[in-house]
C-alpha cells in the first residue's frame, strides 16, 4: 500500500452498503443529500440492499473524499485508507473470501458514481485483486482456466488503459489477432490456453508502454484504481458532459468498491442492462440488451452483438422472471423508469446498479403521463418532470414522407433516438467538433462510441454506429442530449485508413452527405429534405393540457399571417401577442407600392399609394381574426424606418454605374431611351434614399414618430383593422383586435396617436353600424417609457414590453453588432453571466419592467400587460414574467408548447416556495 495521505481532521469517508441509516443521519435525513454524499449509484445500491434486493457486498467512498483528494493535489485524505481497509474486511466477512489471498480469493470492482448519472463518462476497473498467484489459485479452485484468464486479461486491459495510460488499441489489436488466428468471432470462444497467452502479452504491453509496471499487490491495485476514478471526474469527457447537462463541476464522484460477481463463468452466467420501460418510445415493457458468458463492459462497448432482453427468458427463464419483478419493484419504489445493470452468476441474479433511466423526449413525455395515469405520481409532478428542452425536441424537423418513399434505404440499424439528421460524415470526434464550429452539420460515424468521443457527439447533429445495442454508450448519450441516432447498423464497413464507409457496395467518403432517421433506424445517402414537425402526439397533448390547468400566465404567439396564426392556435396559443405589420409589406406585389408611397413627390401621390395598400391590409387582418376567432389579436402599427423598404445606397450606386456604362455602349436609339429612363428612375430612388438617410436609423424616424409624421399611413392601417373586424363580425365571428403603438417614449406621443386611431375606428363603426371591441395600447421598449409608464398608461388599455429593443436601449448596444463583435467575449470572460438577448437581464431590464408595471398599475390597476418578442419563449424569462405578475408572454408559434410548459413550471415553483 502506498502511504501518501494528507493530514486532516478525522471524518467519515466510507460507508458500507448496510450503513444507509448512518449516511442519512450524516446529512440530516434528506435523500437528495444522501445522493450527494454517496453518489446516485452508491445511494441506490445501499437502498436496494435495504429493500432485500440481491446486491453484491461492498462499500462507498464519498464524493467529499473525491473533492478533498483533488484539493490536496491528488493525495488521499487522511483516514480514508484505514476506513477502506475496515470496509474491505467486512466485504470479505460477508463473502467468505479473502482479498489478495490464494485461498478462496476475493476480487472487487471499483466503479464511479456521481450524484447525477453520467453514463460512461468516468472510469471503472473490474477484477481488482487478481495476480499470478491468485489466478493459479482460482484455476485450481474452479477448474476453469478460460474463465480465470478471461478475468485476468480484462483487469490488465482496463487497468493498463485507465490507470497506467496505455493506448487501449494496443490491447484490442492483440484480441483481434487472436480471434482471427483461431477462427472465432467472439472473445468468449477463446480457450484458456489462448487467454493465458493473451494475459502474458498484455503484461508485456504494460511493461513497455505503461507509466509504471502492473502492480501485483492487490492493495496497490485497489488504491491506484480508486485514485484513477477520482481523477476521471476531471477528465475532458466528463467536463464536456457536465457542461452540456448543466451539472456543477464541484460535486465530485463517489467510488463504489463491490465484490465481483461474474457473468463470464460459462453458459449459465451473463450480464446486461435493462430499462423498466422503453427508453425510446416510453412503452411500458422491459427493454435492454444482454450477453451470456460475458462481463458488463461487453454489453455497452459493442465488442459483441448483444441480444434483446426479450430473449433472456429462453436463456435463463428464472432470472428473467426475477428481473422483471425486480424492475417493477424498483420502478414503484422510485416512482420513475429505472435503468438496471445486472449480472447472472451461475444462474443467480445480482443487481449492480439502478438509476432513473435516460430517455428520449418522446419517451419522457409518455412515461410521465403514464405514471400519472397509473396513480404513481401526480399530474403536477408529471408536468414538473418534463423540461422545456424536451418539449423543444418535439419541434425538430422530420424527413418528408413523400421524399422518403422515393429514396432507396442505404442500410438499417436500431432506432435508438428519434429525429432526422442530415450532415457530412466525420469519422472522429475531434473533426466533428471542428467542422461543427465552422458551421457544418456533421453526422458522427463510428464503429461504436466511447466516453472520450462525447465532445464530438455533442457537436454532431446525428450519430451512427455499426455496432452496439439499445443500451450502448451511443444510445444513452444520444437520448440524453436529443441527438438523432442509429446504432448497430451492421452493414456499415468503416475503413478508417481510407476515411470512408462502404454500405452494400456504395462508398461514402468523409465529408460526403448522409441522412439518418433515428425514428425508424433507416439510413440514406445524400441530403434528404426535412419538413416541419408534427405535434400530433397524444401524450404531449395530455401533458400540455395539464400544464394549462396549472399555469396562471397566458401564452400568445407572434404571427404575421393566417397560416402562422392557425399553426400557433393548434399549438395552444391563446391569441396573438404581436403582429408585425411591416412583414406584410415585403411581398413582391406590395413592395413596389410601399416604395411608391415612400418616394411619391406629392402628398396626393403618396395617399394614392397608401389607398392601394388598404384592401391588402384589410385582407391580412381578416385572415388573422378568422384564425384567432374569439381570441385577442395585437396588431403593431408600422415600426421600422422607411429606408428598410428601399434598395441600399450601395446597390443603387452600383446600378447607376452599370447603367452609365451600358449607355455608352448602347447600339440603337431604343436601347438608349430605355437605359435613360431606367437611369432617371434609379437616380430618383437614390435621391430619396439619401433624403431618408439617418445617422442612427434605429433611433430615428420609426415607430410612433413615423405614424405621427405620416398620419395617413396610421389611418390606413387602423381602417384596415376596423373594417376587417366588421367583416368578421358580420360573418358571425368574434374578433378581438388590439392596436399597439410602437416605440413610444413620451405620453404625448401616445395621446396624439390614440386620437387618430379612435377617430378612424369611430368613422368605420359609424359607417358600418357595427361596434368593434377595440383596445389601444403601446410597447414599452425604451427606458424613458418604462420610467414614465404611469403617465403613458393614462392613454393605454394595455402595455406590452418589447424586450429586445428595451435590452438594446438599456445596454446601449446593437444586438446584431454586439453578437458579432464582443458579446461572446463578454460571456466567455465572465463579464456577463448570460446573453441578455436570450434571457431577460433581471438586474437591469427586469428592474425597468418592474418600475413600469408599478407605474402602470398605479394609473390603471387592472391594466393588461405582457411580453412580446424572443424572450417570450425563453423559460428563464417566462419565470421572471410570472414572478412579475404579467398577464401573458408572446413567442413564435413553434415555441408556444415550450412556453406553456415553462409557465406551468413557474407556477409550480411559486407554489413550492410558498408552502
Amino acid at each position: 500500500m502506498k502511504e501518501h495521505q494528507v493530514s486532516k481532521e478525522s471524518q467519515r469517508w466510507v460507508f458500507d452498503f448496510q450503513d444507509l441509516d448512518d449516511a442519512k443521519h450524516a446529512v440530516g435525513g434528506d435523500w437528495d443529500a444522501v445522493r450527494g454524499l454517496l453518489g446516485g449509484k452508491g445511494a441506490n445500491l445501499a437502498d436496494m440492499a435495504a429493500l432485500g434486493i440481491p446486491v453484491p457486498p461492498g462499500f462507498t467512498i464519498t464524493t467529499k473524499a473525491c473533492n478533498e483528494f483533488a484539493s490536496q493535489s491528488n493525495q488521499m485524505p487522511a483516514g480514508l485508507w484505514d476506513q477502506a481497509g475496515s470496509a474491505l474486511k467486512n466485504v470479505m466477512s460477508q463473502t467468505g473470501r479473502t482479498f489478495g489471498g490464494a485461498d478462496n480469493p476475493l476480487l472487487v470492482a471499483v466503479r464511479s458514481g456521481a450524484k447525477f448519472s453520467m453514463p460512461g463518462m468516468m472510469d471503472t476497473v473490474l477484477n481488482v485483486g487478481m495476480n499470478d498467484v491468485v489466478a493459479e489459485a482460482m484455476v485450481d479452485k474452479t477448474g476453469d482456466a478460460r474463465f480465470v484468464f478471461d478475468s485476468y486479461r480484462r483487469l490488465l486491459q482496463m487497468f493498463g488503459a485507465i490507470v497506467l495510460g496505455v493506448d487501449a488499441e494496443r490491447f484490442d489489436h492483440v484480441l483481434t489477432s487472436a480471434r482471427r488466428a483461431h477462427g472465432v468471432t467472439s472473445d468468449s470462444n477463446l480457450d484458456g490456453d489462448v487467454l493465458r497467452e493473451i494475459t502474458d502479452e498484455f503484461k508485456k504491453i504494460i511493461a513497455t508502454n505503461g507509466s509504471e509496471p502492473f502492480p501485483s499487490d492487490p492493495m496497490d491495485q485497489l488504491q491506484l484504481s480508486i485514485e484513477a476514478v477520482f481523477k476521471s471526474w476531471h477528465s475532458r469527457r466528463a467536463r464536456d458532459y457536465r457542461d452540456a447537462s448543466g451539472i456543477p463541476h464541484d460535486l465530485g464522484t463517489a467510488v463504489n468498491v463491490v465484490a465481483m460477481v461474474f457473468g463470464n463463468t460459462g453458459p449459465t452466467s451473463g450480464t446486461g442492462v435493462a430499462m423498466s420501460r422503453d427508453g425510446t418510445t416510453g412503452e411500458p415493457h422491459l427493454e435492454g440488451d444482454y450477453l451470456m458468458n460475458a462481463q458488463g463492459e461487453d454489453v455497452v462497448a459493442g465488442n459483441r452483438p448483444t441480444k434483446p432482453i426479450s430473449e433472456l427468458a429462453d436463456d435463463a427463464p428464472e432470472c428473467a422472471r426475477d428481473l422483471l419483478a425486480t424492475a417493477k419493484q424498483l420502478e414503484a419504489h422510485y416512482g420513475d423508469m429505472q435503468d438496471i445493470e445486472f449480472t447472472i452468476e451461475n444462474g443467480r441474479l445480482w443487481l449492480l446498479q439502478t438509476r432513473d433511466g435516460k430517455r428520449t423526449a418522446q419517451a419522457a413525455v409518455r412515461i410521465a403521463v403514464d405514471l400519472a395515469n397509473e396513480g404513481r405520481i401526480s399530474r403536477q409532478e408529471a408536468v414538473r418532470r418534463i423540461t422545456p428542452e424536451q418539449i423543444d425536441f418535439f419541434l425538430h424537423p422530420q424527413f418528408s414522407g413523400d421524399e422518403i418513399t422515393r429514396r432507396p434505404v442505404l442500410a438499417y440499424g436500431l432506432n435508438v433516438s428519434p429525429g432526422a439528421a442530415v450532415g457530412v460524415v466525420a469519422f472522429d470526434p475531434d473533426l466533428a467538433q471542428r467542422w461543427a464550429a465552422e458551421g457544418r452539420p456533421v453526422v458522427l460515424v463510428r464503429q461504436e462510441t466511447k466516453p472520450d468521443d462525447v465532445h464530438g457527439m455533442l457537436a454532431a447533429v446525428g450519430i451512427l454506429t455499426s455496432s452496439g445495442g439499445r443500451t450502448s454508450h451511443a444510445a444513452l448519450v444520444a437520448r440524453q442530449f436529443g441527438k438523432p441516432a442509429v446504432t448497430g447498423a451492421s452493414d456499415l464497413d468503416i475503413d478508417l485508413a481510407n476515411r470512408c464507409v462502404t454500405i452494400r457496395n456504395i462508398t461514402i467518403a468523409e465529408g460526403d452527405w448522409l441522412s439518418l432517421d433515428g425514428t425508424t433506424g433507416r439510413i440514406y445517402a445524400g441530403q434528404v429534405p426535412t419538413v416541419d414537425p408534427d405535434l400530433d402526439n397524444d401524450s404531449l397533448a395530455t401533458l400540455l393540457d395539464w400544464a394549462d390547468d396549472i399555469r396562471t400566465l397566458g401564452v400568445r404567439a407572434n404571427a404575421d399571417d393566417p397560416i402562422e396564426a392557425a399553426r400557433a392556435r393548434r399549438h395552444g396559443a391563446e391569441g396573438i401577442g404581436l403582429c408585425r405589420t411591416e412583414h406584410m409589406f415585403f411581398g413582391s406585389e406590395r413592395l413596389p407600392i410601399v416604395q411608391q408611397m415612400i418616394t411619391a413627390p406629392t402628398l396626393a401621390e403618396q395617399r394614392e399609394a397608401i389607398d392601394l395598400l388598404l384592401p391588402m391590409q384589410r385582407e391580412d387582418f381578416t385572415g388573422l381574426f378568422e384564425a384567432m376567432d374569439g381570441l385577442p389579436v395585437i396588431i403593431r402599427l408600422l415600426d421600422p424606418p422607411l429606408h428598410e423598404f428601399l434598395p441600399s445606397w450601395t446597390d443603387l450606386h452600383r446600378t447607376i454605374t452599370d447603367l452609365q456604362l451600358r449607355l455608352v455602349r448602347a447600339g440603337d436609339l431604343q436601347a438608349v431611351e430605355s437605359l435613360i429612363t431606367e437611369l432617371h428612375e434609379t437616380s430618383a430612388m437614390l435621391a430619396r434614399v439619401e433624403a431618408l438617410s439617418e445617422s442612427n436609423p434605429m433611433l430615428g424616424l420609426r415607430g410612433v414618430r413615423l405614424g405621427l409624421q405620416l398620419p395617413d399611413l396610421t389611418r390606413m392601417q387602423v381602417r384596415a383593422v376596423t373594417e376587417a373586424a366588421v367583416g368578421v363580425i358580420r360573418a358571425g365571428g368574434k374578433p378581438k383586435p388590439e392596436i399597439m403603438v410602437p416605440l413610444v417614449s413620451h405620453h404625448n406621443e401616445l395621446a396624439k396617436q390614440r386620437l387618430i386611431i379612435e377617430e378612424v375606428a369611430a368613422e368605420v363603426m359609424a359607417e358600418s353600424h357595427v361596434d368593434v371591441p377595440l383596445q389601444i395600447g403601446t410597447m414599452i421598449e425604451v427606458p424613458r417609457a418604462a420610467l414614465t409608464c404611469e403617465q403613458i398608461a393614462e392613454f393605454a388599455d394595455f402595455v406590452s414590453f418589447g424586450t429586445n429593443d428595451l435590452t438594446q436601449t438599456t445596454f446601449a448596444i446593437s444586438r446584431d453588432d454586439a453578437e458579432s463583435a464582443f458579446l461572446l467575449d463578454y460571456l466567455n470572460d465572465g463579464l456577463l453571466d448570460q446573453n441578455p438577448f436570450a434571457s431577460i437581464d433581471d438586474d437591469g431590464v427586469g428592474q425597468l419592467m418592474r418600475l413600469a408595471l408599478a407605474g402602470a398599475r398605479r394609473a390603471k390597476p387592472g391594466i393588461e400587460s405582457g411580453v412580446c418578442g424572443e424572450h417570450g419563449g425563453d423559460p428563464a424569462s417566462i419565470s421572471l414574467c410570472h414572478e412579475m405578475g404579467l398577464d401573458y408572454v408572446s413567442c413564435s408559434a413553434y415555441r408556444v408548447p415550450v412556453a406553456r410548459l415553462a409557465a406551468a413550471h413557474a407556477q409550480i415553483q411559486t407554489t413550492q416556495t410558498t408552502v
